[in-house]
């Protein structure tokens, strides 16, 4: 087993820590380096090693990498909406951010740099048809364009310092420990108002369509860009399986508070309507392929979030694992 030392930015947040968690049990030595302004150190395995820092302090990042095989890069700020009230700042942690993180890589090179990018830097779809990575990259937020420009800075500046750069562009995902936040995560925000019994909120039509992809595939994807040396460049990581907003809220209504059906509100500037994942560049490059489906995967999601609220988890179906 590896004993190579791996450095994840944004370690103790959602994927971060599902992330970390699969290193470890791959027997690398993992650094987890997080500010806690989102993730939380309960979230940090034991058998990792914890920095406290933020990633645009550029001496810290330089004394946390060094000697680090990799890095992955997931800190960041990751909110649509909330990146057109408060741009600067989304443009200084998501793009600023990725900058310190590349500069610091001059002193000790790692091998690679593994940075979790987004589908937001896609233009918008007219229909719910996979766009592969050569659609066009035209973001509708403040959030996509910063991180298409970090993805851009990595892409050019990581080969001259001998640095494997990966940009992996994460679909919708979902999973147990994801932010809570009014913003974040339409799955766990609808799980949380039907918990509370109050209507989920569908903004828009709730005809438009997402990718949702469970954190174990993106951790999948995340562990072939580490080991496979050929890897390089942008890669879409999803399903490429379309679920409208308004099929999602009917499956959770049914599981949760049947006799609840959403409410609508008008539909939220900056937010893709329709994003789904063509997969041929990851199967080619990195051999991945989705193994979670959202019908499978979803109780546990509501499980977790009805164990967070003080309930007890609710029994599991006839034939469930």
């Amino acid at each position: 087993m590896s004993r190579d030392r791996i450095v994840v930015t944004g370690g103790a947040g959602f994927i971060g820590s599902h992330l970390t968690e699969a290193l470890l049990g791959r027997g690398y030595r993992v650094v987890v380096y997080d500010n806690l302004s989102v993730g939380r150190p309960e979230n940090v395995p034991a058998d990792a090693d914890f920095v406290q820092g933020d990633v645009r302090d550029a001496r810290a990042m330089a004394e946390v990498l060094g000697g680090a095989a990799a890095v992955f890069h997931l800190a960041a700020r990751v909110s649509v909406r909330d990146s057109l009230r408060s741009f600067a700042e989304d443009a200084d942690v998501n793009l600023l951010g990725t900058l310190r993180v590349i500069e610091a890589c001059r002193h000790a090179p790692p091998r690679a740099l593994i940075l979790a990018s987004s589908m937001a830097v896609y233009a918008d779809s007219p229909e719910p048809s996979p766009v592969s990575e050569h659609y066009a990259t035209e973001p509708i937020s403040p959030y996509g364009l910063a991180k298409l420009t970090a993805e851009r800075y990595c892409l050019l500046l990581c080969p001259a310092l001998g640095v494997r750069p990966v940009a992996l562009r994460f679909f919708n995902t979902y999973g147990i420990r994801q932010t809570d936040t009014p913003y974040v995560g339409v799955i766990s925000i609808f799980v949380r108002r039907l918990l509370g019994g109050t209507r989920p909120t569908i903004f828009g039509t709730g005809r438009q369509c997402r990718d949702f992809v469970h954190v174990s595939d993106i951790v999948r994807a995340c562990l072939l860009a580490l080991e496979t040396p050929g890897a390089v460049g942008a890669i879409n990581v999803g399903t490429g399986r379309a679920t409208s907003v308004n099929d999602l809220a009917a499956m959770l209504c049914a599981r949760i508070a049947p006799d609840l059906r959403p409410e609508y509100a008008p539909a939220q500037p900056g937010e893709l309507a329709n994003c789904i994942a063509d997969l041929a560049r990851a199967r080619q490059v990195l051999g991945y392929r989705p193994q979670a489906h959202i019908e499978d995967r979803i109780d546990e999601v509501i499980d977790y979030l009805r164990r967070q609220a003080g309930g007890l988890p609710a029994p599991r179906a006839a034939g469930e694992a």
